[in-house]
């Protein structure tokens, strides 16, 4: 169970602290956490002083990290059928961040590949889930976070199946927080726009295809046309706030979506 943290406030002798999360004593599972927004949310919660379990279908790029973290490394297919259970079981935190990108028209989308982004990003986080609750609702405390996107809570073309599935998992992450919350468990969702990570270096060479631009054009005329700041999230930011969720003073925050998409959504 997390361990209460003592707040310092602001004034002449005492600085404000309310960031120093202590996460000793607790195991959180993050999946997809070989690269990427997963990685840097393995490493944040381990600085925080959790056991991480990283999980991820690239076994040996989440060896490496877990060597790094003093975790544990998880080989799962969350497309395939796996024992949920056994990587989640025992979770008090979980971080559902696997993800993948398809970019096409959608009477061109093929269907499989229509199926696989609904697996990956919303069957297994809900079997994840599933198969955490027990043992956060036996231990009175839990946290759930949810990596969606601002395609969670808005649409662009060529992306129904990452739309459809981050509007979906938005949903569940509601439920999840409605039932959990007498149980102290809480479920949110963080909604970043374009993050700096391998997914999105291959969805702007996809982009570059379809549109028949150069890669640079798609940075610039397609993924920052929405935001107000034009630049890229990088990673470490996301897991700040993910590390922010999992702790005591975000107790009460529950069933919310968390939004870091340089103001795209304001418009």
């Amino acid at each position: 169970m997390l361990a209460p943290v003592g707040l310092r406030v602001a004034g002449p002798d005492r600085e404000e602290d309310w960031m120093s999360e202590d996460l000793a004593g607790c195991t959180a599972v993050v999946t997809g956490g070989a690269s990427g927004i997963g990685a840097a949310c393995a490493t944040r919660l381990a600085a925080g002083g959790a056991s991480v379990v990283v999980a991820d279908i690239n076994f040996g790029a989440a060896e490496a990290v877990a060597a790094r973290l003093g975790g544990r490394a998880f080989e799962v297919d969350l497309a395939a059928d796996f024992d949920a259970a056994a990587l989640a079981g025992q979770a008090d935190i979980l971080v559902n961040c696997a993800g993948l990108q398809h970019v096409a028209p959608v009477h061109e989308f093929p269907p499989d590949k229509f199926r696989l982004l609904l697996a990956i990003m919303l069957e297994a986080p809900f079997l994840l889930a599933q198969a955490a609750l027990p043992h956060m609702y036996a231990s009175g405390f839990g946290r759930i976070v949810n990596i969606s996107s601002v395609h969670g809570l808005r649409a662009s073309p060529y992306k129904a199946a990452y739309v459809a599935a981050k509007h979906g998992l938005e949903g569940l992450s509601k439920v999840i927080a409605l039932e959990g919350g007498e149980h102290g468990v809480t479920s949110n969702t963080v909604c970043p726009a374009y993050v700096r990570t391998p997914l999105v270096e291959k969805q702007i060479a996809d982009q570059a295809r379809i549109h028949g631009i150069s890669e640079e054009h798609v940075i610039t005329d397609i993924m920052l046309t929405e935001p107000a700041i034009k630049r890229l999230i990088e990673p470490e930011e996301v897991a700040e706030l993910v590390a922010f969720l999992c702790s005591s003073p975000a107790s009460f925050a529950n069933g919310s979506s968390w939004v870091l998409d340089g103001g795209w959504s304001a418009r």
